[in-house]
């Protein structure tokens, strides 16, 4: 099984970056689809996008198209999310997933393994 930890949330202002990451443990993020979702109250669980295991191949949500990005560090076992250009809009909790297998996958009930969540809230 793999233990996932996200960090970097925070505070941001409209038309800032974030950056966050998510650490793996007890097995390596190359065995993995890793994905990313934000979730808001009173909302289900919305993907974001996520990088295909087995390569660095990505997708990603048409609303955060050409403003996040997905990467994986294999050294450090750790992906990312980088946000720029934030809206008010993409204020949520964010949280990433992994999954064994190499598919598209977008729903969060096909998800096994989740981290904690992060905190990214964005001011107009």
């Amino acid at each position: 099984q793999v233990q996932l930890v996200e960090s970097g949330g925070g505070l941001v202002q409209a038309g800032g970056s974030l950056r966050l990451s998510c650490a793996a443990s007890g097995r390596t993020i190359s065995s993995y689809t890793m994905a990313w979702f934000r979730q808001t109250p009173g909302k289900e669980r919305e993907f974001v996008g996520l990088i295909l295991r087995g390569s660095d191949s990505t997708w990603y949500v048409d609303s955060v198209k050409g403003r996040f990005t997905i990467s994986r560090d294999n050294a450090k076992n750790t992906v990312y999310l980088q946000m720029n250009s934030l809206r008010p809009e993409d204020t949520a909790v964010y949280y990433c997933a992994a999954d064994y297998r190499q598919n598209i996958l977008t729903s969060a009930a096909e998800y096994a393994y989740w981290g904690q969540g992060a905190q990214v809230t964005v001011s107009s």
